[in-house]
Protein backbone atom coordinates (compact mmCIF):
# COMPACT_ATOMS: atom_id res chain seq x y z
CA UNK A 1 0.00 0.00 0.00
CA UNK A 2 1.41 3.39 -1.01
CA UNK A 3 1.52 6.17 1.55
CA UNK A 4 1.63 9.82 0.61
CA UNK A 5 3.62 12.14 2.84
CA UNK A 6 2.80 15.83 2.92
CA UNK A 7 5.93 17.94 3.34
CA UNK A 8 5.44 21.52 4.54
CA UNK A 9 8.07 24.13 3.76
CA UNK A 10 8.41 27.50 5.51
CA UNK A 11 10.46 29.52 3.05
CA UNK A 12 11.56 33.10 2.42
CA UNK A 13 9.42 34.76 -0.24
CA UNK A 14 12.44 35.07 -2.56
CA UNK A 15 13.60 31.46 -2.11
CA UNK A 16 13.56 29.48 -5.34
CA UNK A 17 15.78 26.53 -4.43
CA UNK A 18 14.24 24.55 -1.58
CA UNK A 19 11.10 23.87 -3.60
CA UNK A 20 13.30 22.37 -6.33
CA UNK A 21 16.06 20.56 -4.42
CA UNK A 22 13.92 18.98 -1.66
CA UNK A 23 11.34 17.54 -4.10
CA UNK A 24 14.13 16.38 -6.41
CA UNK A 25 15.79 14.45 -3.59
CA UNK A 26 12.66 12.90 -2.14
CA UNK A 27 11.17 11.99 -5.52
CA UNK A 28 14.42 10.34 -6.65
CA UNK A 29 14.29 7.77 -3.83
CA UNK A 30 12.41 5.33 -6.04
CA UNK A 31 10.51 3.45 -3.33
CA UNK A 32 7.21 2.21 -4.74
CA UNK A 33 5.37 2.36 -1.40
CA UNK A 34 5.76 6.13 -0.91
CA UNK A 35 4.91 9.39 -2.60
CA UNK A 36 5.47 12.99 -1.51
CA UNK A 37 3.58 16.22 -2.02
CA UNK A 38 4.96 19.64 -1.12
CA UNK A 39 3.19 22.58 0.48
CA UNK A 40 4.79 25.98 1.09
CA UNK A 41 4.10 29.04 3.19
CA UNK A 42 6.23 32.13 2.61
CA UNK A 43 7.85 34.81 4.77
CA UNK A 44 8.71 38.13 3.12
CA UNK A 45 12.46 38.62 2.50
CA UNK A 46 14.45 39.96 -0.45
CA UNK A 47 17.88 40.91 0.90
CA UNK A 48 19.93 38.76 3.24
CA UNK A 49 20.60 41.23 6.04
CA UNK A 50 20.32 40.69 9.79
CA UNK A 51 17.47 43.20 10.00
CA UNK A 52 15.41 41.63 7.19
CA UNK A 53 16.07 38.16 8.56
CA UNK A 54 14.78 39.09 12.04
CA UNK A 55 11.65 40.67 10.55
CA UNK A 56 11.09 37.65 8.35
CA UNK A 57 11.49 35.18 11.23
CA UNK A 58 8.60 36.85 13.05
CA UNK A 59 6.31 35.57 10.26
CA UNK A 60 7.22 31.92 10.84
CA UNK A 61 4.45 31.49 13.43
CA UNK A 62 1.82 32.34 10.79
CA UNK A 63 3.43 29.89 8.39
CA UNK A 64 3.31 27.09 10.97
CA UNK A 65 -0.42 27.69 11.42
CA UNK A 66 -1.05 27.65 7.67
CA UNK A 67 0.88 24.42 7.10
CA UNK A 68 -0.67 22.72 10.09
CA UNK A 69 -4.06 23.55 8.53
CA UNK A 70 -2.96 21.22 5.70
CA UNK A 71 -2.05 18.52 8.24
CA UNK A 72 1.46 18.12 6.88
CA UNK A 73 3.41 15.08 8.08
CA UNK A 74 6.60 17.11 8.49
CA UNK A 75 7.35 20.83 8.38
CA UNK A 76 10.77 22.26 7.57
CA UNK A 77 11.74 25.85 8.33
CA UNK A 78 13.94 26.32 5.29
CA UNK A 79 16.11 29.33 6.02
CA UNK A 80 19.34 28.55 7.80
CA UNK A 81 20.74 32.04 8.35
CA UNK A 82 17.42 33.45 9.61
CA UNK A 83 17.79 31.07 12.56
CA UNK A 84 21.55 31.30 13.01
CA UNK A 85 21.54 35.12 13.00
CA UNK A 86 19.28 35.08 16.08
CA UNK A 87 21.97 33.71 18.39
CA UNK A 88 23.34 30.43 19.68
CA UNK A 89 20.87 27.57 20.02
CA UNK A 90 17.93 29.48 18.54
CA UNK A 91 16.96 26.54 16.34
CA UNK A 92 15.87 24.62 19.45
CA UNK A 93 13.62 27.48 20.56
CA UNK A 94 12.20 27.99 17.07
CA UNK A 95 11.46 24.31 16.47
CA UNK A 96 9.81 23.96 19.88
CA UNK A 97 7.71 27.11 19.41
CA UNK A 98 6.53 26.21 15.92
CA UNK A 99 5.75 22.60 16.90
CA UNK A 100 3.69 24.00 19.79
CA UNK A 101 1.80 26.33 17.47
CA UNK A 102 0.98 23.42 15.16
CA UNK A 103 -0.15 21.35 18.15
CA UNK A 104 -2.45 24.13 19.33
CA UNK A 105 -3.95 24.03 15.83
CA UNK A 106 -4.71 20.32 16.22
CA UNK A 107 -1.69 18.98 14.29
CA UNK A 108 0.89 16.73 15.92
CA UNK A 109 3.73 17.38 13.49
CA UNK A 110 7.48 17.51 13.79
CA UNK A 111 8.88 20.93 12.86
CA UNK A 112 12.55 20.90 11.93
CA UNK A 113 14.81 23.74 10.83
CA UNK A 114 17.54 23.70 8.21
CA UNK A 115 19.80 25.29 10.83
CA UNK A 116 19.24 22.50 13.34
CA UNK A 117 19.36 19.93 10.55
CA UNK A 118 22.81 21.08 9.45
CA UNK A 119 24.18 20.78 12.98
CA UNK A 120 22.61 17.35 13.41
CA UNK A 121 23.74 16.25 9.97
CA UNK A 122 27.36 17.12 10.73
CA UNK A 123 27.07 15.24 14.03
CA UNK A 124 25.49 12.22 12.29
CA UNK A 125 28.58 12.04 10.07
CA UNK A 126 30.75 11.94 13.19
CA UNK A 127 32.50 15.12 12.07
CA UNK A 128 34.08 17.43 14.62
CA UNK A 129 35.60 19.87 12.12
CA UNK A 130 34.11 21.26 8.91
CA UNK A 131 35.00 23.66 6.12
CA UNK A 132 32.08 25.63 4.69
CA UNK A 133 31.01 27.68 1.67
CA UNK A 134 28.30 30.33 1.96
CA UNK A 135 26.82 32.89 -0.45
CA UNK A 136 26.58 35.47 2.36
CA UNK A 137 28.38 38.69 3.04
CA UNK A 138 31.29 38.06 5.42
CA UNK A 139 29.57 39.36 8.60
CA UNK A 140 26.68 36.91 8.12
CA UNK A 141 29.09 34.09 7.34
CA UNK A 142 30.81 34.84 10.64
CA UNK A 143 27.46 34.50 12.42
CA UNK A 144 27.06 31.07 10.81
CA UNK A 145 30.59 30.10 11.82
CA UNK A 146 29.97 31.25 15.40
CA UNK A 147 26.69 29.35 15.56
CA UNK A 148 28.27 26.11 14.31
CA UNK A 149 31.20 26.47 16.68
CA UNK A 150 28.89 27.19 19.63
CA UNK A 151 27.36 23.80 18.84
CA UNK A 152 30.73 22.15 19.46
CA UNK A 153 31.89 21.85 15.84
CA UNK A 154 35.08 23.57 14.69
CA UNK A 155 34.97 25.50 11.39
CA UNK A 156 38.44 25.14 9.91
CA UNK A 157 37.92 27.38 6.86
CA UNK A 158 35.13 29.29 5.14
CA UNK A 159 34.47 31.00 1.82
CA UNK A 160 31.94 33.84 1.50
CA UNK A 161 30.67 34.51 -2.04
CA UNK A 162 29.19 37.83 -0.84
CA UNK A 163 25.93 37.83 -2.78
CA UNK A 164 23.42 39.97 -0.88
CA UNK A 165 20.41 39.68 -3.22
CA UNK A 166 18.55 36.45 -2.40
CA UNK A 167 17.22 36.03 -5.94
CA UNK A 168 20.78 36.23 -7.27
CA UNK A 169 21.84 33.57 -4.77
CA UNK A 170 19.21 31.25 -6.25
CA UNK A 171 20.58 31.89 -9.74
CA UNK A 172 24.13 30.76 -8.89
CA UNK A 173 25.31 27.82 -10.97
CA UNK A 174 25.79 24.86 -8.60
CA UNK A 175 28.48 23.35 -10.80
CA UNK A 176 30.65 26.43 -10.19
CA UNK A 177 31.15 24.94 -6.73
CA UNK A 178 33.45 22.36 -8.34
CA UNK A 179 35.94 25.18 -8.91
CA UNK A 180 35.11 27.28 -5.82
CA UNK A 181 35.82 24.36 -3.50
CA UNK A 182 39.40 24.24 -4.83
CA UNK A 183 40.07 27.42 -2.84
CA UNK A 184 38.65 25.93 0.37
CA UNK A 185 41.25 24.55 2.77
CA UNK A 186 39.91 21.11 3.67
CA UNK A 187 43.17 19.75 5.07
CA UNK A 188 41.94 19.89 8.68
CA UNK A 189 38.25 19.16 8.01
CA UNK A 190 36.31 15.97 8.66
CA UNK A 191 33.52 17.07 6.31
CA UNK A 192 32.64 19.86 3.88
CA UNK A 193 29.46 21.94 3.90
CA UNK A 194 29.23 22.80 0.20
CA UNK A 195 26.31 25.18 0.72
CA UNK A 196 25.55 26.54 4.20
CA UNK A 197 22.43 28.13 2.71
CA UNK A 198 19.20 26.57 1.50
CA UNK A 199 18.92 29.11 -1.33
CA UNK A 200 22.34 28.48 -2.89
CA UNK A 201 21.93 25.54 -5.30
CA UNK A 202 24.41 22.73 -4.73
CA UNK A 203 22.70 19.36 -5.25
CA UNK A 204 24.27 18.55 -8.66
CA UNK A 205 27.74 19.11 -7.16
CA UNK A 206 27.43 17.25 -3.83
CA UNK A 207 28.40 13.75 -4.97
CA UNK A 208 30.98 15.02 -7.46
CA UNK A 209 32.83 17.02 -4.79
CA UNK A 210 32.57 14.18 -2.26
CA UNK A 211 34.08 11.73 -4.76
CA UNK A 212 36.87 14.17 -5.57
CA UNK A 213 37.78 15.10 -1.99
CA UNK A 214 37.27 11.73 -0.34
CA UNK A 215 35.45 13.52 2.49
CA UNK A 216 31.75 13.55 3.37
CA UNK A 217 30.05 16.50 1.67
CA UNK A 218 26.68 17.86 2.74
CA UNK A 219 24.60 21.00 2.39
CA UNK A 220 21.84 22.71 4.33
CA UNK A 221 19.47 21.13 1.80
CA UNK A 222 20.70 17.53 2.10
CA UNK A 223 20.77 17.86 5.89
CA UNK A 224 17.16 19.09 5.84
CA UNK A 225 16.09 16.08 3.79
CA UNK A 226 17.97 13.78 6.18
CA UNK A 227 15.98 15.19 9.11
CA UNK A 228 12.69 15.07 7.20
CA UNK A 229 13.19 11.38 6.47
CA UNK A 230 14.24 10.64 10.05
CA UNK A 231 11.17 12.45 11.39
CA UNK A 232 8.98 10.25 9.16
CA UNK A 233 10.79 7.07 10.27
CA UNK A 234 11.99 6.48 6.71
CA UNK A 235 15.45 5.34 5.68
CA UNK A 236 17.66 8.37 5.02
CA UNK A 237 18.61 7.33 1.52
CA UNK A 238 18.76 9.47 -1.62
CA UNK A 239 20.94 8.53 -4.62
CA UNK A 240 23.93 10.71 -5.51
CA UNK A 241 23.44 13.10 -2.58
CA UNK A 242 26.50 12.35 -0.47
CA UNK A 243 27.28 10.11 2.48
CA UNK A 244 24.67 11.68 4.77
CA UNK A 245 21.92 10.40 2.46
CA UNK A 246 23.63 7.16 1.45
CA UNK A 247 21.48 5.08 3.80
CA UNK A 248 24.58 3.89 5.65
CA UNK A 249 24.15 6.05 8.78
Amino acid sequence: MTKNYRIGLIVPSSNTTMETEIPAMLQSRGFENETFTFHSSRMRMMHVTKEELAKMDSESDRCAVELSDARCDAIAYACLVAIMSQGSGYHCLSESRLSGIARENGAEVSVISSAGALIEGIQALGANKVAIITPYMKPLTQMVVDYIENSGIKVTDSISLEVADNLEVGRLNPLNLLDIVKDLDVSQADAVVLSACVQMPSLPAIQKVEDRLGLPVLSAGTATVYQILKSLNLKAQVPNAGKLLSGSL
